[in-house]
């Protein structure tokens, strides 16, 4: 395995080309995503129009430029860290290889479903690779995955037809060329025949990157709290008391052994459930997962329940520093977002945590006095609101306080003024 520092060289060369547009793009303001735009990017930095696309879809998919709702683009975290900071560079490309298949999107006409059992068919293949330590012939790369997508139809339904059909080499091949364009494998036509349909091996990027999530695997498999094998609700419950970096650790392994799209998509519907803390958790588990997770974080947002949680995400996402969003995050969420979210994690604490850290919570309102919170709260009609006022009430030391939030509690139940 190659020293960390030269995979940061490797990973800077792989990403020049989208590191270029993305700084246009920060220069200017202007996303090249429309036809103007697009050309003046191209005759700025000397590349066709498509070029410019293709590069710009990479920079986002790598966390290196945001999108704001004015139409105006800025740079990331990881574009501004980018000379300096070589864990910068490698997170950001991981996320691009995370993203092949939407950085490199199939030929059409295929059905969706096969193709979405590729890519989840794709971390097995990737692993004989890196196993193999060498070229892998196409052959076999084709055997392993119809054998792969056979068992994953199989485990959905045993009775299901397990023929992948004709269209299997094409998408083959497309996969081998998604993975390489992001650079984490390289093709090699055979020799005698000159057919590209030959072998293929990992660069010392995908190598590395391969490894990486199998020490992940293994390392969740082999330690008591491994949840490697559950749903993600089960997963993020066993996460529930664990310190922040071990949790970070069970979160990757998670990860690891699963695609991304359905890992996120998992991830989400665990936050939709009724346990404020596992829906905390989940967005935790999201901050790991990084910009491939932007899309169906983004159209969570739609939903009131995470709409909180998923606005702060993608502020995170898009560079803001982590201490700035605490405390209702001003400029992020509005006053009544912030209540909720603050309710919401009250909830939290009270199914979960101590008397005196949903106390302490108070302290954490945006609204600086006890009086304004009771206010806003009653307000905004979260479902938990009598019973962590009640706790509330419950907890605090201060008889005249509690005296005020017991009597919110009851005039929230009844509905009274």
């Amino acid at each position: 395995m190659l020293p960390r520092e030269q995979l940061a060289r490797h990973a800077r060369a792989s990403l020049a080309d989208a590191v270029r547009v993305a700084r246009w793009t920060a220069r200017t303001g202007l996303p090249p995503q429309t036809g103007p735009e697009a050309e003046r990017a191209a005759a700025a930095l000397r590349m066709s129009v498509p070029l410019v696309r293709t590069h710009w879809d990479r920079a986002r998919l790598a966390g290196l430029i945001e999108l704001h709702g004015d139409g105006t683009a800025r740079a990331g975290w990881r574009l501004r860290a980018w000379d300096r900071d070589d864990s910068a560079v490698l997170r950001g490309w991981v996320a691009l290889f995370d993203a092949w298949s939407l950085a490199h999107p199939p030929p059409l006409p295929h059905g969706q479903g096969l193709v979405a059992e590729i890519v989840e068919a794709a971390p097995q293949f990737l692993s004989v690779m890196h196993l193999s330590g060498g070229p892998v012939t196409f052959a076999l790369l084709h055997d392993l995955l119809a054998q792969r997508i056979a068992e994953l139809r199989a485990e959905r339904d045993p009775e299901a037809g397990q023929d992948v059909g004709v269209a299997l080499p094409g998408l083959l091949d497309w996969a081998l060329d998604g993975l390489s364009a992001v650079g984490a494998l390289t093709r090699c036509p055979d020799e005698e025949t000159g057919v590209r349909q030959g072998s293929a091996v990992l660069t010392p990027l995908g190598n590395w990157a391969v490894w990486t999530k199998l020490e992940q695997i293994c390392v969740a498999a082999q330690s008591p709290a491994g949840n490697i094998e559950r749903s993600a609700e089960e997963m993020l419950r066993g996460c529930a008391r664990m310190t922040p970096g071990p949790a970070r650790d069970e979160y990757r392994a998670w990860l690891a052994a699963r695609p991304t799209g359905p890992a996120v998509t998992e991830l989400l519907e665990a936050a939709r459930g009724e346990d404020a803390l596992i829906r905390g958790l989940a967005f935790e588990a999201l901050r790991v997962v990084g910009a491939p997770a932007e899309d169906a974080v983004t159209e969570s947002a739609g939903e009131p329940t995470l709409r909180p949680y998923a606005l702060l995400w993608l502020a995170e996402q898009s560079g803001t520093d982590p201490e700035d969003l605490a405390g209702g995050a001003p400029g992020v969420l509005t006053r009544e977002e912030a209540t909720w979210l603050w309710v919401d994690t009250a909830a939290a604490v009270t199914d979960h945590g101590e008397e005196q850290l949903l106390v302490d919570h108070l302290g954490t309102a945006v609204q600086g006095s006890v009086p304004r919170l009771l206010e806003d709260i009653r307000a905004i009609g979260h479902p938990r609101t009598v019973q962590v006022l009640v706790a509330l009430a419950a907890a605090h030391p201060d008889p005249a306080l509690a005296k005020a939030v017991r009597r919110a509690a009851f005039q929230v139940h009844t509905g009274g003024e």
